[in-house]
């Protein structure tokens, strides 16, 4: 099959990958869309040392779930964790922080960026029929970013800061935009201004914050910078919420968090069925932050794209679709 391929920091592409093959209690997938987000981007830099088919934003249709044949023909999207499922952790009921866990295009697993991709059924959620595509490939960052609400209670009289307009950053907006707190987003950019300004947020650029102080700021940068302007920023007894991965360390200064007694939040994976009622209730509309989609077998110019500043969703389309 085709698949981008990295491996040493340098991307392929590559039509020699055999399909994988799905055992028991797991799905053949065909790729019908796939996005790339800014931790597949990070992982070309190094972030993580993977070698393999990248990609974890996806819809699809599954082709083969030995042992279950209730699946084959549905359109489905898929949690990105895989885990063991007798750890410790897994036990808990923690299983996206499984001891052993596998992470789609991440972590010692093949991703989506192919024609075909496998995971375990129970990873795996039903597209409401109907809905497009094109926004059901949003489904695992808008869940990312509604992980938010399952960490923090949000009041109206809150006031929120997310400090990052780009591709999480937007998402993580429209779902705080929910909530009816005193939402502001820093941008840097025309069109993130633009599409934040069709859904009545407040945008701000970094020279009108010097005043400012927030009960609640997410830090979605993708920099290690957006944090200690967050730490500007938060009140005595604020939460800072933590979106951002990327490759290399930050110096970070802590007695401003410790004096100013500021929780800090690590915010990751979330989950799917709200993001997907989201969607599929038309409260969120994913699909104004496409800027392109491309064919598999351009999957090198569609990251080459997708890595320009500004800009937002770039589509991996596979050939037979």
């Amino acid at each position: 099959m085709d698949a981008v391929w990295l491996e040493d920091q340098i991307l392929s592409l590559r039509q020699d990958v055999p399909i994988p093959v799905p055992g028991t209690g797991e799905a053949l997938i065909q790729v019908r869309l796939a996005g790339i987000c800014s931790t597949d981007l990070e992982l070309v830099r190094g972030y993580y040392p993977f070698a393999g088919i990248p990609g974890h934003e996806f819809v699809g249709s599954v082709v083969s779930s030995p042992g279950d044949p209730s699946w084959m023909d549905k359109r489905v999207v898929g949690e990105i964790n895989i885990a063991c499922g007798e750890c410790e952790t897994c036990r808990s009921g923690l299983r996206r922080h499984c001891e052993r866990r596998k992470a789609l295009g991440i972590h010692d697993w093949n991703g989506a960026f192919a024609d075909y991709l496998v995971l375990p059924l129970d990873n795996l959620h039903l597209v409401p029929e109907g809905l497009p595509d094109e926004m059901a490939v949003f489904t695992e960052p808008l869940s990312a970013a509604g992980e938010i609400l399952e960490q923090v209670d949000i009041r109206t009289t809150d006031r929120v800061l997310v400090i990052g307009a780009g591709r999480l950053g937007q998402l993580v907006a429209m779902v705080l935009r929910q909530t009816g707190c005193q939402l502001e987003v820093l941008t840097r950019y025309p069109k993130q201004q633009e599409l934040l300004a069709r859904l009545d947020i407040q945008t701000l650029v970094e020279d009108s914050l010097a005043s400012r102080k927030y009960d609640l700021i997410i830090e979605a940068t993708g920099s290690p910078d957006g944090f200690e302007l967050a730490s500007k920023l938060i009140k005595p007894r604020g939460v800072i919420i933590l979106k951002s991965t990327y490759k290399g360390d930050a110096k970070v200064n802590f007695s401003s968090t410790v004096v100013n007694e500021v929780s800090l939040i690590g915010s990751r994976c979330g989950p799917f069925a709200p993001a997907l009622k989201l969607i599929s209730e038309g409260r969120i509309n994913p699909r104004t932050l496409i800027d392109a989609t491309y064919p598999l077998a351009q999957g090198i110019a569609a990251f080459e794209h997708a890595s320009r500043p500004g800009v937002l969703k770039v589509l991996l389309k596979p050939a037979g679709r």
